[in-house]
């Protein structure tokens, strides 16, 4: 059984700007994320999907293969299931995983535990939509790619991580959650605006 993992986001984030660049534990969350699934047991291929070529060149230096997103796939309002066909018509495999890199604390087990799952079911989803894998057929034949159907196949792993990162405050709690065992260390003398980036003396 042939699998291919993929992560998929864009350059721009209505929320964080920029949030997929950021850096978690020194590395950009792309990279990170490329990491994971390449400790992932069951995945053969490591595909990037984006529109920027910034991205892209991200993802080569991390090892991974690299997809350009065409435009009609790069909107604000196009949902996943379209760019993931699109990426599978060029890799082709038995099962796509996808891998959600909004959670830099995953464990790299619980990207296999949805593989295994759509083996048999079609489609599998972590209840945090930290994973989600399909077959090829599953992706091929899709119904409404707004109503995901993986939903009736979900399963629940608290190695996932509770951080799902979407602004600031998920990035800094994420890292406060990590960081948690070196208490003494942080610089509780901070000013809060400072810690959201809004300090307007900052050198």
């Amino acid at each position: 059984m042939r699998v291919v993992g993929s992560i998929i986001a864009r350059l721009g984030s209505n929320r964080l700007a920029y949030k997929n660049l950021m850096p978690f534990e020194g590395k950009p969350h792309w990279g990170l994320g490329i990491e994971k699934l390449r400790e992932a047991k069951r995945v053969d291929e490591i595909v990037v999907s984006t529109e920027c070529e910034l991205i892209a060149r991200v993802a080569l230096d991390f090892g991974a293969a690299a997809r350009a997103r065409p435009v009609e796939l790069a909107l604000d309002d196009v949902p996943s299931i379209p760019v993931l066909q699109h990426l599978v018509r060029h890799y082709p495999c038995d099962v796509h995983v996808n891998f959600n890199i909004n959670f830099p604390l995953c464990d790299p087990a619980v990207i296999e535990q949805p593989v295994e799952l759509a083996a048999l079911n079609g489609e599998s989803l972590s209840r945090l939509d930290s994973a989600w894998a399909q077959t090829r057929a599953c992706l091929e034949n899709y119904g409404d790619p707004v109503s995901i159907s993986a939903h009736n196949h979900e399963f629940e792993d608290v190695r996932a991580g509770k951080t799902d990162i979407h602004a600031l405050e998920n990035l800094l709690g994420t890292y406060r959650l990590k960081q948690s065992e070196r208490r003494a260390e942080l610089l509780d003398w901070i000013h809060p605006k400072m810690a959201q980036g809004e300090h307007s003396e900052s050198r």
